[in-house]
Formats: C-alpha cells, structure tokens, sequence
C-alpha cells in the first residue's frame, strides 16, 4: 500500500466529513501508516488521564483525535478555495504540489 499523502504537516485542510464538516484548521500532524492526519481544533475528544510527574493534577484533558485523509482536503495559499493538487516539475528539477484550480505552485 502507497502511504505517500498529498498533505503536509503545516497546510490549511476544509473538513469534507463527520461532526466537524465545513471547518478549516492546520495540520499538525501526518501519520502516514494509517492514512491519517491530526487537524488543530478539529476532532476534539475528552481523555481521561492520571495523574503523571509531567502532570501532578490529573484530570480530563482535551485534545484532537486523529481523522482520516479522505475527509479533508487542502486549501489553495493563494485562491483560498478547497481544491485537488497535482504536481509540475521545476526547471532545477524539484517536484512541486500545484493547485490544479489556479495552478499556482502550493509548497512553499
């Protein structure tokens, strides 16, 4: 199995799916493995957690869950617009992610 993801770690993803639908947050993590990635504000879950010498009082936290790739999708930089990417190889021989609405190159 391909565990290669069109998203990165930092990149502005629109929820497609799920209780979170139609909201947008940045990538703070990528878990290639399970096809997953962790979105800041969306997916929060409420843990239970004991308490630790890290964390002396204990309690519950809340944190984001994990949610799967196919239910988000990458904003544009420039257009703003939820879109596909493809990718252009650069003249220095770099390959680059396009939005394939305005085709202006996404990585930075």
């Amino acid at each position: 199995m391909n565990t290669k993801l069109k998203i990165k770690k930092g990149d502005t993803v629109l929820v497609l799916a799920g209780k979170n639908k139609g909201d947008k947050g940045k990538v703070l993590q990528v878990i290639p493995a399970t096809r997953r990635v962790i979105v800041e504000g969306i997916n929060l879950v409420k843990r239970h957690t004991r308490a630790t010498p890290k964390m002396p009082q204990g309690g519950i936290v809340t944190k984001e869950a994990p949610i799967h790739v196919s239910n988000v999708m990458l904003v544009c930089t420039k257009c703003g617009k939820p879109t596909r990417t493809g990718v252009k190889i650069l003249a220095d021989g770099k390959k680059v992610r396009v939005c394939k609405r305005c085709e202006e190159v996404i990585d930075k």
